[in-house]
């Protein structure tokens, strides 16, 4: 067992078992909203008592949640006698019992999650942009999940398994029973059957009017023949991938050979747009709360659902690709939030789907022992000649060709790419010395275990195309 990954199905269920779903998902919402209330109160108590414990890891909040379903609080009734006396008795959470406690448990642990991201960021641990305080679950604004750990029963047996009773496409989940599915379960059965793989989670979620499971499991290393082959010297052999809009990407060598080049990348933000702003004018217009405004926001969630998987279904074409015929990358270090700040490109570069291409890249990488190099933000990979090394700072967006004083030309892209392996060669024939300071290079190997140190839903987790097992539906629209 070397490797995370996740498997991820449409479910199939039956009317009955939606209401269910449902149930759970809002059990969930609730569990976190009342986990983060009770954070609330504990750190306004604490204000004037300084000496009280706000309950803030996984195990508290779980803890104090369990205490709290039980009290008054949660829920109570008057019961009156034949004499006419009232008296008051507790119930708790009356509907506790018809939803898998387990939805509460992971809720919290949510909760605990959010709240330990506000306190790295407030300290200073945690990287990136800054985490404000968790908020309120909103019903309407918020996507129905919830979360099932795969625990096994007194007999060793697994309480999540997939395709059991002689119905090959299922899933049978802890307080919910079987399930069918509508996509191929084989490969992870077979996994499964062999002791290949181990089922750690099951995430069930809403999306576009349908329900969809994602098995979070902890799978063993890819076959030796899938694998790399060790690199027999310390330079060559690197691969520049720049990612461009009129050319998705285009990957080279130092010496500007180039290997790879993607221009024919589909575009499904821009060309669906026409119909998005006419179902969400079509959204505007009708009344809150009515059912033809619920009608239209399904027809607009749909939209945005068939975009997302045209664009989730090529980027895991193209890093495929890569990482089948490749061992080592340098990518650039893009700031596309950054980017998005431009108006005429923003809607193109978010259609390009940049930052997902680099964490797909990385982690299929590691999966069969590559390495990927991340070069510095501020590297100048398109303005750098790659034959003499001068930079061109007149270099403008308009410019497809790179031209040079010294008699060299090529088409920009790869010229850039050609760049972005040459500093992945000058710089990697010592690893241990400190990055160059006007380079300000960051190495990142993709050998190392992914998500270390973090919740084990998230780490290496990958689309079923990846993996082999989805049967792709476009959902209608």
């Amino acid at each position: 067992m070397s490797r995370h990954t996740a498997f991820r199905y449409c479910l199939d269920p039956t009317v009955e078992q939606q209401v269910t779903l449902a149930r759970h998902a809002g059990a969930a919402r609730f569990a976190f909203n009342q986990c983060l209330h009770l954070v609330r109160i504990a750190l306004t108590r604490r204000r004037t008592d300084p000496g009280y414990s706000v309950p803030w890891t996984r195990f508290d909040l779980i803890n104090t949640f369990n205490t709290w379903k039980r009290t008054d609080a949660a829920g109570r009734i008057f019961a009156v006698d034949s004499s006419g006396v009232a008296e008051v008795q507790v119930t708790g959470l009356v509907w506790r019992n018809q939803v898998c406690q387990q939805v509460f448990e992971e809720a919290a642990v949510d909760c605990s999650r959010a709240l330990a991201a506000w306190s790295d960021s407030r300290s200073g641990k945690r990287t990136g942009g800054r985490v404000g305080f968790p908020r309120f679950k909103k019903k309407n604004s918020t996507i129905p999940a919830f979360r099932l750990r795969n625990k096994h029963s007194k007999a060793g047996k697994s309480l999540i398994r997939v395709g059991e009773r002689g119905v090959p496409r299922s899933v049978t989940l802890p307080g919910l029973g079987l399930i069918r599915v509508r996509d191929d379960t084989r490969r992870l059965r077979r996994m499964l059957a062999g002791g290949r793989a181990k089922v750690l989670y099951a995430t069930v979620s809403l999306r576009a009017g349908r329900w969809w499971i994602s098995l979070a499991a902890e799978a063993a290393d890819l076959h030796p023949a899938h694998h790399h082959r060790p690199p027999r010297g310390v330079g060559g052999g690197w691969v520049g991938v720049d990612r461009g809009l009129s050319a998705y990407l285009v990957a080279a060598t130092a010496d500007g050979t180039e290997h790879t080049r993607v221009d024919n990348q589909p575009t499904p933000l821009a060309a669906g747009l026409r119909r998005q702003q006419r179902l969400a004018k079509s959204l505007a217009r009708k009344q809150k709360g009515s059912r033809n405004r619920a009608d239209a926001a399904a027809r607009l969630a749909r939209h945005h659902h068939r975009v997302a998987g045209i664009r989730r279904h090529f980027l895991h074409q193209v890093t495929n690709k890569l990482v089948k015929t490749h061992d080592r990358f340098v990518v650039e270090d893009l700031h596309v939030a950054g980017m998005l700040r431009n108006r005429p490109l923003a809607r193109a570069i978010s259609d390009a789907g940049w930052a997902d291409f680099a964490r797909l890249l990385r982690y299929k990488q590691q999966w069969r022992g590559g390495t990927v190099v991340t070069a510095d933000r501020w590297y100048p990979s398109s303005k750098r000649c790659s034959a003499c090394g001068s930079v061109n700072s007149g270099l403008r967006l308009a410019d497809r060709v790179f031209t040079c004083g010294c008699g060299y030309h090529a088409d920009r892209d790869l010229n850039a790419a050609a760049n972005l392996a040459a500093w992945a060669e000058a710089r990697h024939q010592d690893v241990s010395r400190p990055p160059d300071p006007r380079a300000g290079g960051r190495v990142t190997n993709a050998r190392r275990q992914e998500g270390a140190g973090r919740h084990l839903m998230g780490a290496g987790a990958t689309g079923p195309v990846d993996a082999g097992t989805e049967v792709y539906t476009p959902i209608g629209v």
